[in-house]
């Protein structure tokens, strides 16, 4: 059945949600699940919460056999390790040009033809060996392989590992472009932007899929929201869908097919959403393809050597015939290149790897929120310690991440982008949206559309960053944006309500989500990071003009970027390239160009992604991917938790020096520990207790 224009449209109307007086959280039907009850972080009050690990249900979903291996790893092997049920979903059969040989390190035999069906199953072959090593140690561990019928109306490949039954792998065997941005219609591109009717179907050779197929548009949505039904995962893995331009040739900066993969993952996921109402809620997260190439290391020497092993097992690197298939046991193209083109020393989030998301609003009142079913989810702890939610702001579409601004009378206000899908190409769309509280403590605004600095989509793919927010002393927010060009964006609001044009701030190269805040003087500091260190923009004096862009000398970082306030400045913290130690440099302002001083090592070895640093207590990813924390000033080991989880975390100093910190986990919980001065490291929690099982 076509996917109707409402699924496709992510801008429906929902239940309005609504915060009482009392801060409790409740939607207009008044019904309240098991897993949205009151609970509290506090000893002594209510029943105990049980100490996090990792739990959940993942799905990842790519566009050819490898992305997996190259960009989603090592959260990959991580979650194997931690024994999640776990099935990834390959869209193309990676066919290529059906030659199974290594680049520059063997001679072509001009007497053997390509073989598409062949060179499809090598690398199934490859794929199956990098997993069953990855979640069992043995390469050669058994799978049982059969056939599954897709909601689209065609078969799928269905790989069971005997020894792990919960790690599955599906394959939809579609064709693929045959080209990372050469013109060729008959490619997931042509089908999403309608130059074709259908994409057929690359059958391997050893697949127990016999009878061929072709897709519609609509029948490969729904063949990805029956997989999601099928499985009903909490964390659902894919990768970037809008991956930017190169400015001096204008090709994309990925995979064609990753890209417009990505985009019909999305068309799937939201029609998932709308249409299965008894299962889990979920999150997902975006993964950074081959632009990782051109970015610093974000993985230590280990990690990186850890993940290229297994790359080496998908690429058959040492032709032993361990696998008795004719046409080879892994892909021989990556044989020549394990690292692919410098893409297996890294991992990085497209997107939901800012720290914000966590804030206070009325005194001792906490916000939260994050992306769960394509809409925005929030949670509230009140004063006394008791965590309420999630309850979800109405209207679909919400990207994963968000950020928030907290007004001088204690009002939040949350932001985001949101993606918009429709029949045509161009109605795919992303733009800035913000939701802001009507009173302190009370409900949330409807949301409300900045737009978007870009003209439209084909021409910079909508790769616009995630917003960045503050407010001044009247209430009024100036929002920041990383536009397509990778320059800093800006719009003011004005004493109206209504913001002002999009302004051009300037910059070059920036790679990173931009932050901003105020420091104990009222001047205001946006940062962002390029390929090669941190740029800045501070204001001289509170309420002065922003002036910038300015360099700041400071060293290349893997690119997240935190920011809190730390005396007269702001401190700033990411990672060092081909380490993950955590960094920080304390940063001024003043009249001229801000003063940076204090670069050093903060703690935590080891690591990727976003760290948040409150008070003393700083949190990020330890290299095992679990969450840790790290004193400042203190030992250099991070100590670490039980538990995995999806995005970035989040801190917020309260009285007394105590640290709230947060994560999602990739069960979609919200993760807590509260950290006492001079106390031990706090023990993580959910933040409400979990629904019992119906």
């Amino acid at each position: 059945m076509p996917v109707s224009r409402r699924r496709f449209l992510l801008a429906a109307v929902v239940p309005m949600l609504t915060v009482g007086a009392s801060g409790a959280l409740s939607i207009a039907t008044g019904r309240q699940t098991s897993a949205e009850a009151t609970q509290t972080d506090r000893p002594g009050r209510g029943p105990a919460l049980p100490a996090s690990t990792t739990s959940g249900t993942v799905v990842q979903i790519v566009a050819h056999p490898d992305d997996d291996l190259f960009f989603m790893n090592p959260d990959l092997s991580r979650s194997l390790a931690a024994g999640l049920p776990l099935t990834t979903v390959y869209l193309t059969s990676g066919e290529a040009d059906g030659r199974n040989e290594a680049h520059g390190g063997e001679a072509r035999d001009p007497e053997q033809p390509a073989d598409r069906a062949r060179y499809a199953e090598a690398r199934q072959n490859g794929i199956r060996s990098a997993y069953a090593q990855m979640a069992t140690g043995d390469r050669t561990s058994a799978w049982t392989r059969t056939v599954i019928p897709t909601a689209g109306g065609g078969q799928a490949e269905l790989d069971v590992l005997t020894a792990r039954p919960r790690v599955h792998l599906v394959w939809l065997q579609l064709r693929e472009a045959r080209s990372p941005a050469g013109d060729n219609p008959d490619s997931l591109r042509g089908l999403w932007n309608g130059r074709i009717p259908a994409l057929g179907a690359q059958l391997t050779t050893g697949t127990p899929v016999r009878q061929s197929f072709a897709y519609t548009k609509d029948q490969v949505v729904e063949s990805i929201a029956g997989i999601l039904e099928r499985y009903r995962p909490t964390t659902i893995r894919m990768q970037d869908p809008t991956p930017n331009r190169y400015a001096d040739t204008g090709k994309f900066t990925d995979h064609q097919d990753h890209m417009y993969g990505a985009r019909f993952v999305q068309a799937g996921t939201a029609a998932y959403a709308e249409r299965v109402t008894d299962r889990p809620r979920f999150t997902v997260q975006n993964y950074l393809g081959y632009h990782n190439g051109t970015l610093p290391h974000a993985l230590d020497p280990q990690t990186a050597e850890t993940k290229i092993g297994f790359l080496k097992t998908y690429a058959w690197q040492d032709r032993t015939d361990y696998c008795g298939s004719p046409s080879g046991c892994g892909d021989r193209k990556v044989a020549g290149s394990p690292t692919g083109r410098n893409w297996a020393q890294s991992l990085r989030y497209a997107r939901a790897d800012t720290t914000s998301w966590l804030v206070e609003g009325t005194p001792g009142r906490l916000w939260a929120f994050a992306a769960l079913d394509g809409r925005m989810a929030l949670w509230s702890r009140d004063p006394a310690g008791t965590w309420t939610g999630p309850a979800l702001l109405p209207g679909t579409g919400i990207d994963p991440g968000a950020g928030t601004a907290r007004l001088p009378d204690g009002r939040v206000a949350v932001l985001a982008t949101r993606t918009t899908l429709g029949p045509r190409p161009a109605d795919y769309r992303r733009e800035v949206v913000y939701a802001v509280q009507s009173a302190p403590d009370g409900p949330f605004g409807p949301w409300q559309s900045l737009g978007t600095p870009e003209p439209g989509d084909e021409p910079g793919t909508s790769a616009i960053s995630a917003p960045a927010a503050v407010a001044d002393a009247r209430g009024l927010l100036t929002v920041y944006l990383r536009d397509t060009r990778r320059t800093l964006r800006a719009r003011v609001q004005q004493p109206s309500g209504a913001f002002g044009d999009w302004e051009q701030l300037g910059g070059e190269d920036l790679q990173s989500d931009p932050v901003t805040l105020t420091d104990a003087a009222g001047r205001r500091h946006v940062y962002a990071t390029t390929t090669k260190s941190v740029i800045a923009w501070t204001q001289p004096s509170p309420g002065a003009p922003l002036t910038g862009p300015h360099p700041t000398a400071l060293p290349a970082t893997t690119v997240p970027l935190s920011a809190a306030r730390d005396g007269a400045g702001v401190r700033l913290y990411f990672r060092r390239p081909d380490s993950g130690v955590v960094r920080t440099a304390l940063v001024t302002a003043g009249p001229g160009a801000p003063q940076v001083t204090g670069l050093g090592e903060s703690g935590g070895r080891a690591g990727y992604g976003a760290v948040a640093a409150a008070g003393r207590v700083l949190t990020g990813r330890a290299d095992t991917g679990a969450v840790a924390t790290a004193a400042l000033g203190g030992p250099p080991a991070w100590t670490e938790s039980r538990m995995l989880y999806a995005g970035a975390p989040a801190a917020v100093l309260g009285p007394a020096g105590t640290t709230t910190t947060a994560v999602l986990g990739l069960d979609a919980l919200l993760h807590t520990a509260t950290t006492r001065p001079a106390a031990p490291p706090a023990t993580w929690h959910p933040a409400v207790a979990p629904a019992a099982p119906s």
